[in-house]
């Protein structure tokens, strides 16, 4: 019997039903397996497998560039912002243009040398601070404050003319600071970013930064601080100050760790008058909430800018803007002596 004919009888036997083996002889698989030579089995095999990766290979293709290649994930950035709703959280800038800015421990050198080229600088315009202490509430906030201190704390004045304005008062962050010069542990140092820290693990408590400072805008941890689940998720750091630590000494520190990552301080962003603004002296500019950025050097000549007790020889880095319209001539040099004195 013929090839052919085993195969016709094959597919016959197939039509009646389904060979289970039992009854090799009469569904015709054993004559069919011996009519096919094994050089005619390799051949079609091997021709149908090429056939279907010829025809897979291009649709594999296709389908591989079709589907996006897998992106690792980007681990999580929080920074601390205070929102609209007066509340702390914490934002996610991952894969942003935010700069990385790492937590700085006490016992790591860069904590002392701060953010290099820049210099933070402040200035309030007491023309448009209206006393509403938001700026006050919101620094609190931001840094777990107690209730019996105000790091930045507003006071009502009266100018010459017996007319009030108010008159907010943070730590003045002096390029020549005399509380750095008493300390004999040097746990409070001046960085070149111009901010003042203090570092309470090498605090003593002995409170002569505190005696030495002519603004008072330093305080002192008598008891232990109130318990806050917010600084205590933190890890001790003294561009934050949390969490604070009885026996030590704390202050305004500027928020170096939000300057560093381009974000306006708690204060500057609450203020609703866009009375306080800040930036970097280096590049001469200053921002407030409103985002209104000016020249420092303009806006201090323009304004007769001035800086708080500077006949000291302290040289505050936040400057005022007086709460009236300028009176007098100022310089003509094109460059305030305060900007960069």
């Amino acid at each position: 019997m013929s090839a052919i004919e085993d195969q016709s009888a094959l597919a016959g036997a197939s039509e009646d039903k389904r060979c289970d083996g039992s009854n090799s002889t009469s569904c015709g698989c054993e004559s069919a397996s011996a009519g096919l030579s094994r050089r005619d089995f390799l051949f079609k095999g091997l021709f149908g497998a090429a056939s279907v990766a010829a025809l897979a290979s291009p649709l594999a293709r296709a389908a591989e560039a079709a589907t996006p290649a897998s992106v690792p994930a980007t681990p999580p950035r929080k920074v601390p912002m205070l929102g609209a709703d007066g509340k702390l959280h914490e934002l996610d800038v991952a894969g942003t243009d935010v700069p990385n800015h790492p937590h700085l421990a006490p016992n790591d050198p860069a904590v002392r040398i701060g953010v290099p080229g820049r210099r933070w600088v402040m200035v309030i315009d007491l023309a448009k601070c209206d006393g509403c202490k938001k700026c006050t509430v919101a620094c609190n906030k931001m840094h777990g404050t107690p209730a019996d201190r105000e790091w930045l704390k507003v006071y009502e004045m009266e100018d010459d003319h017996e007319r009030k304005y108010y008159f907010p008062k943070p730590c003045f962050q002096c390029d020549n600071p005399p509380c750095t010069k008493v300390c004999p542990v040097d746990a409070t140092f001046k960085r070149q970013d111009g901010v003042v820290l203090i570092d309470n693990e090498r605090c003593i408590g002995c409170r002569f930064c505190m005696a030495a400072c002519p603004y008072s805008t330093r305080f002192f941890n008598w008891g232990p601080p109130p318990k806050d689940p917010v600084a205590d998720g933190h890890t001790y750091s003294p561009e934050t100050g949390m969490p604070r630590k009885m026996g030590t000494v704390e202050k305004c520190d500027f928020c170096p760790d939000l300057a560093a990552r381009g974000i306006l301080p708690a204060c500057v962003t609450s203020c609703a008058m866009g009375a306080i603004y800040y930036g970097d002296e280096n590049e001469d500019a200053v921002t407030n909430s409103k985002g209104e950025t000016e020249r420092l050097h303009q806006l201090l000549e323009d304004r007769a800018g001035y800086r708080y007790m500077e006949e000291l020889g302290t040289k505050p880095r936040v400057h005022y803007l007086p709460p009236r319209n300028r009176s007098y001539p100022g310089p003509k040099t094109g460059e305030h002596k305060n900007a960069n004195a």
